[in-house]
């Protein structure tokens, strides 16, 4: 048959396509090319070596192949997926994992030889009569410690195109890479197509190999399934990050502006719908990112890169008031990829809470019109709960000057916020990395809402809102986190956040507007400008500090009375989250480090001997010696 890979793709590549690969030089790439090629047994293939020739061809085909469609305003497209294919297939996303290896039994597996047989399977011939796309990324800045070189397979030029907008571009990283065999790679297809949408959803899988760093996707178009680089690539970044030391965290990084034009990088984690992109594009402060971030110790520091250079943001809910900085980019002329919107009868975006619903339009269920339901009687939504924008961060006002930088930026906090509408203070700070991680990070709950599960206040678990995508074990995932702290000698401080504490009537005690005081308040403590009240469950702003900023940042007066509503300690309702956090640790986490279970006691102690002198209530004052 054929000699090697080299005489293999010199079959199947033009000569244009051909050079280019040659210009890279590898043969690990070479032969995963090779396999992936012969088992997908495409029409075409384009190698994308990312100049703007390239680029631009892959944005034709995405409007050409129908997969994008022009909207009114310059530059903005629309994508639809499937009716049946809006979001991450969580069922069939799953790792492959070899009968005699130990995996955390809380994590989707698969035997890794039946897995490899089946994806095979589904995927043999899949590109027939499709153009195959190979593109070359970096996670991370190019030419940095941070940087993990990646190849994208995939027969959707929407893939690929959003890719391109997401992610730095990796040729000439994989050029200087000569033998090495250290990159990631993904392989996708969406299969046969059916009115333009993946057909086949029955087979569609997501299957992770953690063994070759090879992801797998097929029969779908949704981004979260398709788009590997991201939430695909993170699962193996937490293996390699655990292996060598580093953390991948599902964590936005942003730049607070400080006195005397100082600026504070702060990393934070947040489940969905608990305010993460809100927070990190607050006004008046930059933003490096908003999803995932890479963290290393250097020169006894931390510092943290954005892994992309774009954004995948829900789209539903932005409101010119809440988020005035992307309701203007969405709605001027810059290169943006919405999916699953509503296209209105004049051609533009409609997403809830843009503003009165159209009588009719065009989305993924087709032509639309108010009271239009699916086969089971449920009524249509105009643009799906789910519908999303792509865009380049690039393009934001408030973008940082550091996105690109490959040292990174030197972090100085790290905030958790879930909602919760009975426990936690607005802001607070732990006492120790240990402490933080432990109560804040790893003890990380948050409450479902009726769009979601139909019930409301129902506490998920989520530990550094990170459990969907973990790859090793809970337990080693929070001792990874324990140890990092370990190596630097200058550590970021931990807060925590809330915004959705409510008051006994069901009212929330917080504005939306309100987090840029927390977020500033939070700056000053990583810099000790401002002193705390230690309570047992960590350290809390002093009311005069919060008047202060209320004052400056908002123009708003802070009534003592909010401060104290805001502000009391509920105990009650803290050990009954610490038991809660203990018991899922004892009976579902085998692996769980102890220190986990002292800290916690020892944080059950300080309030059971607070309930004992003050009561179940306590009002923060009752804490100034």
């Amino acid at each position: 048959m054929y000699r090697n890979s080299q005489e293999f793709l010199k079959t199947r590549l033009k000569d244009e396509h051909f050079n280019k690969l040659n210009k890279i030089c590898n043969p690990y790439v070479e032969k995963f090319l090779a396999e992936h090629i012969s088992l997908c047994n495409p029409a075409d293939i384009f190698i994308c070596d990312g100049s703007n020739e390239d680029i631009n061809y892959i944005k034709e085909q995405a409007i050409i192949t129908g997969e994008e469609k022009k909207l009114k305003i310059s530059g903005h497209t629309v994508h639809f997926d499937g009716y049946d294919d809006q979001a991450r297939d969580k069922e069939n996303t799953k790792f492959l994992v070899p009968k005699d290896i130990y995996f955390d039994p809380n994590l989707n597996k698969i035997d890794r030889e039946e897995g490899l047989r089946e994806i095979k399977s589904i995927m043999k011939d899949i590109m027939q009569g499709h153009t195959m796309y190979i593109l070359f990324f970096c996670l991370g800045p190019t030419n940095s410690i941070f940087s993990i070189p990646c190849i994208q397979i995939t027969d959707s030029p929407y893939v690929a195109h959003s890719e391109i907008l997401l992610y730095r571009q990796g040729y000439k990283e994989f050029q200087n890479m000569k033998n090495q065999e250290s990159f990631f790679k993904f392989v996708h297809s969406e299969g046969e197509l059916e009115n333009g949408v993946s057909k086949n959803i029955d087979k569609r899988r997501i299957y992770i190999d953690l063994e070759e760093d090879i992801v797998y996707s097929a029969n779908t178009q949704y981004g979260g399934n398709t788009i590997g680089l991201k939430k695909l690539a993170m699962r193996l970044a937490i293996k390699r990050g655990s292996k060598e030391g580093w953390l991948t965290e599902h964590m936005f990084l942003m730049g607070v502006l400080g006195p005397n034009n100082r600026k504070t990088y702060f990393t934070g984690a947040f489940p969905s719908l608990c305010g993460k992109t809100s927070t990190s594009m607050l006004p008046g402060e930059k933003i490096v990112g908003d999803d995932i971030s890479y963290l290393r110790v250097k020169n006894d520091k931390v510092y943290a890169v954005n892994v992309e250079k774009g954004m995948f943001g829900i789209v539903g809910g932005i409101k010119e008031k809440d988020a005035p900085i992307l309701w203007k980019v969405l709605n001027t002329p810059n290169e943006i990829i919405f999916s699953n919107i509503l296209v209105t009868e004049d051609n533009l975006p409609f997403w809830e809470g843009k503003g009165e619903v159209p009588e009719k339009g065009f989305n993924y269920s087709g032509e639309w019109y108010k009271g239009k339901k699916d086969k089971q009687g449920k009524e249509i939504p105009p643009s799906h709960k789910n519908a999303r924008f792509t865009l380049s961060l690039e393009i934001l006002p408030n973008v940082d000057e550091n996105l690109h930088n490959p040292d990174g930026v030197e972090v100085g906090g790290i905030i958790y916020g879930g909602r919760d509408s009975d426990t936690s203070v607005p802001v607070e700070e732990s006492f120790d990395w240990t402490h933080g991680i432990i109560t804040k990070g790893a003890s990380l709950e948050s409450e479902t809402t009726a769009a979601t599960l139909g019930k409301v206040g129902v506490r998920k678990f989520n530990p550094m809102s990170n459990l969907d995508f973990l790859s090793i074990s809970i337990g080693k995932y929070i001792e990874n986190n324990l140890k990092f702290g370990e190596k630097a000698k200058k550590l970021p401080k931990i807060f925590s956040v809330n915004y959705f504490l409510k008051d006994e009537n069901g009212n929330f005690l917080n504005d939306k507007a309100d987090k840029s005081v927390w977020i500033k308040w939070m700056e000053l403590r990583c810099h000790n400008d401002v002193d705390a009240l230690k309570i047992p469950t960590g350290y809390i702003p002093l009311y005069e500090d919060l008047k202060k900023l209320f004052k400056h940042i908002l123009d708003k007066e802070y009534k003592e009375e909010d401060y104290v509503k805001q502000f009391t300690l509920r105990i009650p309702e803290n050990l009954a989250r610490i038991d809660r956090i203990i018991n899922i640790y004892k009976t579902k986490v085998p692996d769980t480090p102890e220190i986990l279970f002292k800290v916690l006691t020892d944080q059950k102690r300080r309030l059971e001997d607070a309930r004992a002198k003050y009561g179940d209530y306590v009002s923060p004052f009752k804490f100034i010696s």
